[in-house]
């Protein structure tokens, strides 16, 4: 893609916004580069040009673990991107059903394999496809693809309706948090053609994605790498992400390293495909044992006492720190003795905590930092 036409789409998007010679994509309710103040998501503190221009698009990331960062892109990382995805899944033309925001990476680049591809892009709201109404899926286009976060796919699962339109689509991309096993079962069982894949902002989205045809058959995992990108595991398990489609550093900073590691834990499988085993600075450390949180959480859907479940860790005198269950309060209250009996060990949670305004954003991810502070008052 050349550098105007993605200028173009991202001023069509209206998920940007330009400050000089860069672009900044963010959540537009926050406030704009132009103000500049410190501490100010938009700060034009890093409004320095690059040389041949490279990095001009600064991409918000981060902001689920408390800290805000611009990742810097641009048509070269995102059309590596787009070039190993269709390899990947033998795509020439995508055409996209999407309801995650522009500003967001997912959102972005459905934008940018549609057009790159001259695929059609239909954005869609969240609400109106959870209320029953669906866009139509013209087959004279060729496949069709959709990206959903788990509990979007948990919710539609109960309508008939939804399910038959859901398996309309070649590929329904499942990211932005961990599928638990019933869910995923599920979705099998419903003949939807579910891709888990794993990828983030820094990367240009995934970098690693299980065919469908492979998810009906039982695999569970992330599936393989994408041919742009390189992974690799260190010997603690941390992955590390190369390739034309990582970003090129943070804000004025260039990537020190030809790898970027991330804070994700990972292994391969008997079949050379990742496995995400949860976050690195995730473990929760309680009498001396090492719990995963996403471990957890899967064990506390699996009894079926909630919509949505999260798990972090707080100080604790005596243990260091203790597991915590925080889960959206108002609906049904939920059996915390038949919830935990699936859960062993030093897994269990010491509390339990019912949520007002429940932290989980539009594209799937949690606010933990947020929960955490909730969870010391």
């Amino acid at each position: 893609m050349e550098r105007d036409s993605l200028k173009a789409l991202l001023r069509a998007s209206g998920g940007a916004i330009e400050h000089g010679e860069l672009f900044y994509l963010g959540d537009p309710s926050l406030a704009p580069p132009s103000e500049g103040t410190a501490g100010n998501l938009w700060s034009a503190a890093d409004d320095v040009p690059e040389a041949e221009g490279r990095g001009w698009l600064r991409v918000a990331t981060g902001g689920t673990s408390g800290e805000r960062r611009w990742a810097r892109h641009d048509e070269r990382t995102l059309t590596a991107a787009v070039r190993g995805f269709c390899a990947h899944f033998g795509f020439t033309r995508v055409n996209a059903v999407d309801v995650l925001p522009a500003y967001h990476v997912s959102g972005l680049m459905a934008r940018v394999r549609c057009a790159e591809t001259g695929g059609r892009h239909v954005a869609w709201s969240w609400k109106r496809l959870e209320a029953g109404e669906r866009p139509e899926l013209d087959p004279a286009l060729g496949d069709w693809v959709l990206s959903l976060v788990p509990t979007q796919v948990q919710r539609l699962l109960v309508s008939p309706e939804a399910v038959a339109w859901l398996r309309d689509f070649k590929v329904i991309f499942i990211g932005g948090g961990p599928v638990w096993p019933e869910l995923a079962d599920s979705a099998a069982r419903a003949g939807l053609r579910l891709s888990l894949s794993y990828g983030m902002t820094e990367t240009a989205a995934m970098v690693a994605a299980l065919r469908p045809e492979d998810f009906l058959a039982g695999a569970r995992s992330c599936g393989g790498v994408l041919p742009h990108a390189r992974i690799t595991l260190d010997e603690n398990g941390r992955i590390g992400i190369a390739g034309e489609s990582v970003f090129l550093g943070y804000g004025l900073s260039e990537r020190a390293e030809e790898i970027f590691w991330t804070e994700d834990l990972g292994r391969w499988d008997e079949r050379g495909h990742l496995a995400i085993l949860g976050r690195r600075d995730a473990v929760i450390i309680t009498g001396g044992k090492k719990v995963q949180p996403q471990e957890v959480e899967a064990a506390l859907r699996a009894s079926g006492e909630f919509s949505d479940v999260a798990v972090i860790g707080v100080p604790d005198a005596e243990w260091g720190e203790i597991v915590v269950a925080c889960y959206p309060a108002g609906g049904r209250a939920p059996d915390l003795v038949r919830a935990v009996a699936g859960v062993r060990g030093a897994m269990k949670p010491k509390r339990f905590l019912a949520v007002v305004d429940w932290p989980r954003a539009a594209q799937g991810k949690i606010n933990r930092a947020l929960l955490k502070a909730w969870a010391l008052k």
